[in-house]
């Protein structure tokens, strides 16, 4: 160092407003989590949980005695509902209350960065949804030792993959019902700006009510790119619009007519009793995904069904985006009409059920 510096520092005025920085601690350290973010309307009571009711005029939703943020602690597993390649779900009570609750578990590792993102923008999705009848709900969003998990909606139920299984098919007045159901809430969604990007048979839940609602509308943006770069989805990769699918070929960007090629594919595999992109036995891999989506004409509906049901999949099933109608205007269409006012109930679809 030369004299001026030497000069220079010893006259240099401490900087007494400098703070040193709080060292980051491992969340799994807490000995409660908590969500994040805080609800801004949050109660205390003496075990610490969040406590906001669910508005009365939601003609879907739980009673207002039901809490509605619901903390991790608060809940024991009673069993497992299902697994899949990144994470868990299970089934628990809470333990005061004994409200039933589904709790979703993500167990991807994610680097910190991302997973705060994800949280974030899983909490922004979950007030958006809070007020529909015709999504799942989320009572609670936390992170904690690397692993995301959400409180739900318990669906007694289970899925339309579960009722097609019981099932084979699936007849015309109960797809035109679960179709204006599931057209509801991709209305409500994309009034909101928010792209399902994961319309399947696996992500529409039915409950004993004959509700059906869509899950797992909380698939961001971050989650979306990381599940997009491993080829190990195959199940969220078929159902994707051959926009989704070929970003660069479709002008690098898609919308909620996404989600529209997403329910034509689904409702025609519950017409025809399987996948309808390929051919009984044919392997789901990539490559034959790529191709048979982007490059190959639109799945046909099945010759025997009724002008109205393939005029409904035609519709859906554009390969070019524009041409898809949206969801407010496919309530409007002839196949949904045909089974307006008509009772149909989905009982006698949920009796072979094994839940």
């Amino acid at each position: 160092m030369d004299i001026s510096s030497s000069v220079a520092a010893k006259n240099r005025k401490p900087r007494t407003h400098l703070k040193l920085p709080i060292p980051a601690r491992d969340p799994s350290s807490f000995a409660k989590p908590f969500p994040l973010p805080q609800p801004p309307q949050a109660l205390s009571h003496p075990s610490h949980s969040a406590v906001t009711h669910i508005r009365s005029d939601n003609p879907a939703a739980p009673s207002s005695a039901e809490i509605r943020d619901v903390w991790l602690d608060d809940l024991e597993k009673l069993d497992l509902l299902g697994r899949g390649i990144s994470g868990k779900v299970y089934r628990v009570r809470h333990k005061r209350n004994g409200n039933i609750y589904a709790l979703k578990i993500i167990q991807e590792q994610h680097e910190p960065a991302v997973r705060k993102n994800l949280v974030k923008e899983m909490e922004i999705s979950r007030r958006f949804c809070a007020n529909s009848p015709y999504v799942v709900q989320c009572y609670g969003v936390f992170e904690r030792g690397g692993e995301i998990s959400l409180v739900l909606e318990y669906m007694d139920a289970g899925t339309l993959a579960h009722v097609l299984s019981a099932q084979k098919k699936i007849s015309e007045p109960y797809l035109a019902e679960l179709t204006r159901q599931v057209l509801k809430g991709l209305m409500y969604l994309h009034s909101n700006k928010i792209v399902h990007r994961d319309i399947k048979p696996s992500n529409l839940l039915i409950n004993r009510r004959q509700q059906v609602k869509i899950a797992d509308f909380g698939v961001s943006t971050e989650l979306a790119h990381t599940l997009a770069q491993c080829n190990s989805f195959v199940g969220t990769f078929a159902y994707m619009s051959p926009e989704r699918f070929d970003p660069d070929g479709n002008g690098g960007h898609y919308d909620c007519s996404a989600d529209i090629w997403s329910l034509g594919l689904t409702l025609l595999e519950c017409a025809i009793g399987r996948f309808p992109c390929l051919s009984p036995g044919q392997k789901a891999d990539w490559p034959t995904l790529m191709w048979v989506i982007c490059w190959c004409d639109p799945p046909a509906p099945p010759p025997d069904a009724s002008p109205e049901f393939q005029s409904f999949i035609r519709s859906c099933l554009q390969k070019d985006a524009a041409q898809r109608p949206t969801a407010h205007g496919l309530l409007n269409h002839p196949f949904v009409k045909k089974y307006e006012g008509q009772s149909c109930s989905l009982s006698p679809l949920l009796e072979k059920l094994q839940l």
